[in-house]
């Protein structure tokens, strides 16, 4: 009976660690530890600010992508969201002699600009795939490409710099000694996660993706749900965008270049699955960290930048094995008697 009871409690515990998104937790715990004795100075508060403030960026396009892939989708132009939303707001903004349409719209539109036209993309991605019929991966790797020219074309291939308040405001300011870019990427980090735990349309997501006939079936309004899914992470993508431009004060024709690997790391990283239906914003969460964390690490060390550039595949892969092998430790331990 005693020997019974332990195994199973400690399967219980295990299979809800899986199951809550902690898997990279004590990875993560890890890497403090190791920064503290390696770079004294990485546990500084300055630091430790500096490092959420560089993740709000990748945060908010992980988690836009993971309503995607919660729903077995996947969205690629999320990356170029990134850089054309804010650019055609400032190119809308300042005036012709900065580069810009000479329409000099007034300054507070901006931002109206920048997330409208990321929402009407996410709706067409929606169309696309819903109406239309295409392939996810087809259809938004395409229309990917065709932004990342639509910014060069808009912008005559140049960056616009200080293209207003409205554009640059969440991404450079500070309430109470904390960036306002960390305060909206930790709030919409919380309003989603209460959504996809407690909320009908979450449970939506996570049905669709376990099974999207039987979600049918079930009397969910599938089509409805997969085109807001693709609506939301294109506006969470291009509110990314514009704290982007807030930090670097500019919209600059690169932006958000290589973006959509890492929020795929961050995403695979904190245990959402790329068949859907599986993750949770604590897990994604615990990803974003990871990359950040391993980055800063990286440069306090004064490492070179392409091998920060290539942990990033070495994380994903290592995370992979770390989550797979979690995962059957935990379904293991079930059909033990």
């Amino acid at each position: 009976m005693a020997q019974t009871g332990g195994p199973s409690k400690w399967s219980a515990f295990g299979s809800a660690f899986v199951a809550n998104g902690f898997t990279m937790y004590p990875v993560l715990l890890l890497l403090v530890i190791v920064g503290a004795v390696v770079a004294p100075r990485f546990l500084s508060p300055t630091n430790l600010i500096n490092i959420l403030e560089q993740i709000s960026v990748l945060g908010l396009t992980t988690i836009g992508l993971t309503f995607v892939v919660l729903i077995g989708r996947l969205d690629l132009s999320l990356e170029g969201i990134v850089g054309f939303a804010p650019m055609l707001a400032a190119v809308m903004l300042v005036p012709a002699t900065s580069g810009g349409f000479g329409v000099e719209l007034p300054s507070w539109m901006g931002l109206i600009v920048a997330l409208g036209a990321a929402g009407l993309i996410g709706l067409f991605n929606g169309f696309m795939v819903v109406r239309v019929g295409l392939n996810p991966f087809i259809s938004t790797l395409g229309l990917l490409v065709l932004l990342r020219g639509g910014v060069l074309i808009i912008s005559n291939g140049r960056s616009i710099y200080s293209p207003g308040p409205a554009l640059t405001w969440l991404g450079s300011e500070k309430v109470l000694g904390i960036p306002v870019a960390v305060l909206v990427f930790l709030f919409v980090a919380l309003i989603v996660g209460l959504v996809f735990q407690y909320h009908r349309y979450g449970r939506a997501l996570y049905a669709i993706g376990g099974n999207e006939e039987a979600a049918r079936a079930a009397g969910i309004n599938v089509d409805r749900v997969i085109w807001s899914a693709f609506f939301f992470a294109g506006l969470l993508a291009g509110l990314a965008g514009v704290l982007m431009t807030g930090r670097l004060d500019s919209a600059v024709t690169t932006q958000g270049e290589g973006i959509i690997f890492s929020a795929f790391a961050a995403a695979v990283i904190g245990g959402v699955s790329l068949g859907g239906g599986k993750g949770n914003i604590i897990g994604v969460i615990s990803g974003v960290l990871l990359i950040g964390v391993i980055n800063n690490l990286l440069t306090l060390a004064q490492v070179p930048s392409f091998y920060v550039q290539a942990s990033t595949g070495a994380v994903i892969i290592v995370a992979a094995v770390l989550t797979t092998l979690a995962s059957r430790r935990s379904s293991g331990m079930k059909t033990r008697t």
